[in-house]
């Protein structure tokens, strides 16, 4: 049999030599160009080509056209705005308030918030919205119904609020007061009242408790006097006759037979019949 010599094939391994040196050439030449982007979780990628906002991506990896269009990421998780706002109440006391607001944008109108306010929205919407609110809400109640009606007027603010950010693509996730601030006279007022409230309270307790001792000395002097009218009505001229005898009785039981003596005189005169 003649030997069979298997057929060899330099020229393969050139070409994925070639392949692979191509592949790195390219990555090279188009790392700096960026043709991919990936927007990351709880984003939405507005995409500006050209200067013009042409639409928008989910999070995830996207390709896009080098050095025509970019990629701005805008936030669409729930976030948390602190405002302090300044109000006059109903009773012209100026009050200080510290609120907590979470909210987030529309996902979708993500382009449109892009296009119309950009990404300085709790600047530019929030912050004056929630001072119009509260300036708007706090003017209805004084400043003792603020604190006693706290509840009610959040949820009034929080209602304006819903209502107006939503004309800008902005969702009112909670809304909450996290303190209110009174001047120090004001405060000083409150504290006066409940004072007063507390001496008031007091004064009535101690009123109440010496007309309840009057009127049981009342009825204490009432049964007394009961008590005494009916020993008066018991007693008759047989009870004192015999009230007599018997003390009588008892001075001659304790007699010891001797007579009273008396330094120089006589004997004392004694009435025996009696």
């Amino acid at each position: 049999m003649e030997n069979v010599t298997p057929v060899k094939t330099p020229g393969l391994p050139r070409i994925w030599t070639k392949i692979i040196v191509g592949v790195v050439a390219l990555i090279l030449f188009l790392g700096p160009l960026r043709p991919w982007y990936i927007v990351p979780p709880g984003h939405k990628g507005v995409v500006i080509q050209l200067g013009a906002v042409k639409g928008e991506f989910s999070e995830g990896i996207h390709f896009r056209i080098p050095l025509v269009q970019k990629i701005v990421d805008v936030n669409v998780q729930i976030q948390k705005s602190e405002t302090e706002s300044v109000a006059a109440s109903k009773d012209l006391q100026m009050v200080t308030s510290k609120i907590a607001l979470n909210y987030h944008v529309n996902p979708l109108a993500v382009a449109e918030v892009f296009q119309k306010i950009g990404l300085a929205y709790e600047q530019k919407i929030i912050d004056p919205a929630v001072q119009e609110a509260m300036k708007a809400i706090t003017a209805k109640y004084t400043a003792e119904e603020l604190i006693t009606k706290r509840q009610q007027v959040a949820l009034e603010i929080q209602q304006l609020l819903t209502t107006r950010l939503k004309k800008s693509d902005i969702v009112v996730d909670a809304f909450s007061i996290v303190n209110f601030q009174f001047s120090d006279e004001f405060n000083k007022a409150i504290e006066a009242k409940q004072t007063a409230e507390q001496l008031a309270l007091k004064a009535q307790r101690d009123l109440q408790r010496v007309k309840i001792e009057a009127e049981q000395k009342v009825a204490a002097a009432k049964a007394e006097a009961e008590a005494l009218k009916i020993q008066k009505e018991q007693v008759t001229a047989d009870l004192i006759k015999l009230r007599e005898i018997e003390v009588q009785k008892q001075a001659v039981e304790k007699w010891d037979g001797k007579l009273p003596y008396y330094n120089g005189g006589a004997v004392p005169f004694i009435n025996i019949g009696r």
